[in-house]
C-alpha cells in the first residue's frame, strides 16, 4: 500500500489515496500504522477518495481505530495532497467530511500549496448536539469536576465535540493526567476533545489539546476553532485570533455575518513510501 506522511502544525497523519489503493479495514490499519515504534507513526489515518457531493471525500481514523467526524489540520493536508499530486488543478475545492462538505481556498507558491483557508462552518453550541450533558445550553463557563478539582468549561462542536478549559499555565499543565479524565468523563456521551487555553491578549492565545482517541497531539484545527469560539463567548478576545499550538500557529476568524469560522494555516508533506499490509 502506498502512503504519504503529512502534517499540519505537527498534527501528523498517514494519507492513503483511495483512487489508487483499496483498504479493507481502515480502523485496524490505523491502529497498526499509527504506532510510532512498530508502524509508520502518526496521530491516525486519513483516506482521500471520491465523493458524490464534493470534489473529494476524506475519512479520519484516530490512532485507536475510532473514526472522527472532522480534522482541521487533516483537511488542509488533503487539499495540499490533491493539488500537489495532480488530482485537481483548482485552487478552490470542496471536501466531504463526517461533519458535512467544507469549502477550501488554496494558496499556491511555485506550484505547491503552502497555505489553506478552510470554511469550517457554523459552530454548534446546543448541548445536546455537541453532545454534552449539562445544566445549561449553551454551555459557557459551567463547572465540572475532574481529578478532584473543579474547572469551568465551555463546550463547542465544530463537527466533533470540544470542551475548552482556561488555565494560567499551558506549558506546565499536566495534560497526561487530566486529558483522559475529561475525554472519558460521564457528561460526554461520545467522549470529547479537550483544549487547555491561556489567553495572552485580545488577539493571541496558546493552546494544548488532548484529542479523543489519539491522546495529546501537537495541533488540532477543530480544537483551535472551538477554543477561539470559547474565548469569544466568554468575552476574552476579539473575533480574529492568532493561536499558538505546540506544532505551529493558526489564524482563526469568526465571521458574525455568516456565523462561520475560518481557519488558515500551513500543510506539509513529509515523505511517501510503501507499507506492507
Amino acid at each position: 500500500m502506498k502512503f504519504t506522511k503529512m502534517h499540519g502544525c505537527g498534527n501528523d497523519y498517514i494519507y492513503v489515496n483511495l483512487f489508487e489503493e483499496n483498504i479493507e479495514s481502515p480502523s485496524e490499519l490505523s491502529i497498526a500504522i499509527s504506532d510510532r515504534h512498530f508502524g509508520i507513526g502518526g496521530d491516525g489515518l486519513i483516506t482521500i477518495g471520491p465523493s458524490d457531493c464534493a470534489d473529494f471525500r476524506m475519512r479520519i481514523y484516530n490512532a485507536d481505530g475510532s473514526e472522527a467526524e472532522m480534522c482541521g489540520n487533516g483537511i488542509r493536508c488533503v487539499a495540499k495532497y490533491v493539488y500537489d499530486h495532480g488530482l485537481t488543478e483548482k485552487t478552490e475545492i470542496t471536501v466531504e467530511t463526517g461533519a458535512g462538505v467544507k469549502n477550501l481556498q488554496l494558496t499556491v507558491t511555485d506550484g505547491k500549496v503552502t497555505l489553506v483557508c478552510v470554511d469550517m462552518g457554523e459552530p454548534i453550541l446546543e448541548a445536546e448536539k455537541i453532545p454534552v450533558i449539562a445544566k445549561t445550553s449553551p454551555v459557557i463557563g459551567e463547572m465540572i469536576t475532574a481529578g478532584d478539582q473543579e474547572w469551568k468549561m465551555t463546550c463547542v462542536s465544530m463537527g466533533n465535540p470540544h470542551a475548552v478549559i482556561f488555565v494560567d499555565d499551558v506549558d506546565g499543565f499536566d495534560l497526561d493526567h487530566f486529558g483522559p479524565l475529561f475525554e472519558n468523563h460521564k457528561v460526554f456521551p461520545k467522549r470529547t476533545n479537550t483544549e487547555f487555553v491561556k489567553v495572552h491578549s485580545r488577539s493571541e492565545v496558546s493552546m494544548r489539546v488532548w484529542e479523543r482517541g489519539s491522546a495529546e497531539t501537537w495541533a488540532c484545527g477543530t480544537g483551535a476553532c472551538a477554543s477561539v469560539m470559547a474565548c469569544i463567548l466568554n468575552g476574552l478576545t476579539e473575533d480574529e485570533v492568532l493561536i499558538h499550538l505546540r506544532g505551529g500557529d493558526l489564524n482563526i476568524r469568526y465571521d458574525r455575518g455568516s456565523n462561520h469560522v475560518f481557519m488558515t494555516g500551513p500543510a506539509t508533506e513529509v515523505f511517501s513510501g510503501e507499507y506492507t499490509i
